[in-house]
């Protein structure tokens, strides 16, 4: 279960006036939950998700996970516990095999094959096909992203945060994206936090979370929150349906 209780993110404008980019904000995401986050353009959404991950550090409030506050623990300890992050645009390291970067992942120094295809294929690639490919500007977008989906899979990652995992990827990777999520929440073994504005992961959810000026605007079961948000679509969302890409 996580636990966020009163948390906030404060900075300092150049003017030296303090601005409250994650204003008192509490919820309770429950184990195995999709969650979509959602809401207008710089209404702290990456912000909240990045201080769940501890890349930024909260001035207020608490987080706790699985009973353990993790507040003020480090990333690596985090990722210990079972909490990881994919980017909008994850890293590439020209290099470094897809073999070896799910092994690191893993905690292992070799990957045999049969673990290779095993957690290449549940993110719909062929592990003939990637195992020895390099991690490098070679691969699209939306193979790059199911790479990293592999190492988090690889991690057992009981809490998944992906930040607007749909950014910059074609139709049919976006599609496999899509497949991936709900293959990933059907096995309910891990908690899913997704930040999104794409109509089909909002679809995926169990519960919506609209955050909007740094505070949550609404949180609830997709059934109630969905027709609120399509209806009235909030500024600077930009909502997209399938195909709008």
């Amino acid at each position: 279960m996580l636990e966020i209780s009163h948390l906030r993110y404060d900075v300092t404008a150049e003017d030296g006036a303090e601005l409250g980019i994650l204003q008192d904000i509490s919820l309770t995401i429950d184990d195995g939950k999709l969650v979509v986050i959602t809401g207008p353009n710089g209404g702290g959404k990456t912000t909240l998700a990045r201080s769940i991950m501890g890349l930024n550090q909260p001035t207020g409030g608490s987080i706790r996970w699985n009973g353990e506050d993790i507040t003020n623990r480090s990333i690596t300890d985090r990722a210990r516990a079972g909490v990881s992050y994919g980017f909008q645009q994850p890293p590439r390291f020209k290099g470094m095999k897809v073999r070896d970067l799910i092994a690191l992942a893993a905690g292992k120094e070799t990957l045999s094959p049969a673990e290779g295809c095993q957690y290449l294929t549940q993110v719909g690639l062929c592990a003939d096909d990637y195992i020895d490919r390099e991690v490098d500007s070679s691969l699209s977008g939306g193979e790059v992203k199911r790479i990293e989906i592999a190492t988090i899979l690889a991690r057992k990652a009981g809490l998944m945060i992906f930040d607007e995992p749909e950014a910059g990827i074609d139709l049919w990777s976006f599609a496999k994206l899509t497949e991936t999520f709900e293959r990933i929440h059907r096995q309910g073994d891990s908690t899913l936090l997704i930040i999104s504005h794409q109509e089909r992961i909002i679809q995926l959810a169990d519960e919506i979370l609209v955050i909007e000026k740094g505070k949550v605007a609404k949180h609830g079961p997709r059934e109630e929150i969905f027709p609120q948000i399509m209806a009235r679509t909030l500024p600077g969302c930009g909502y997209m349906k399938e195909g709008e890409r």
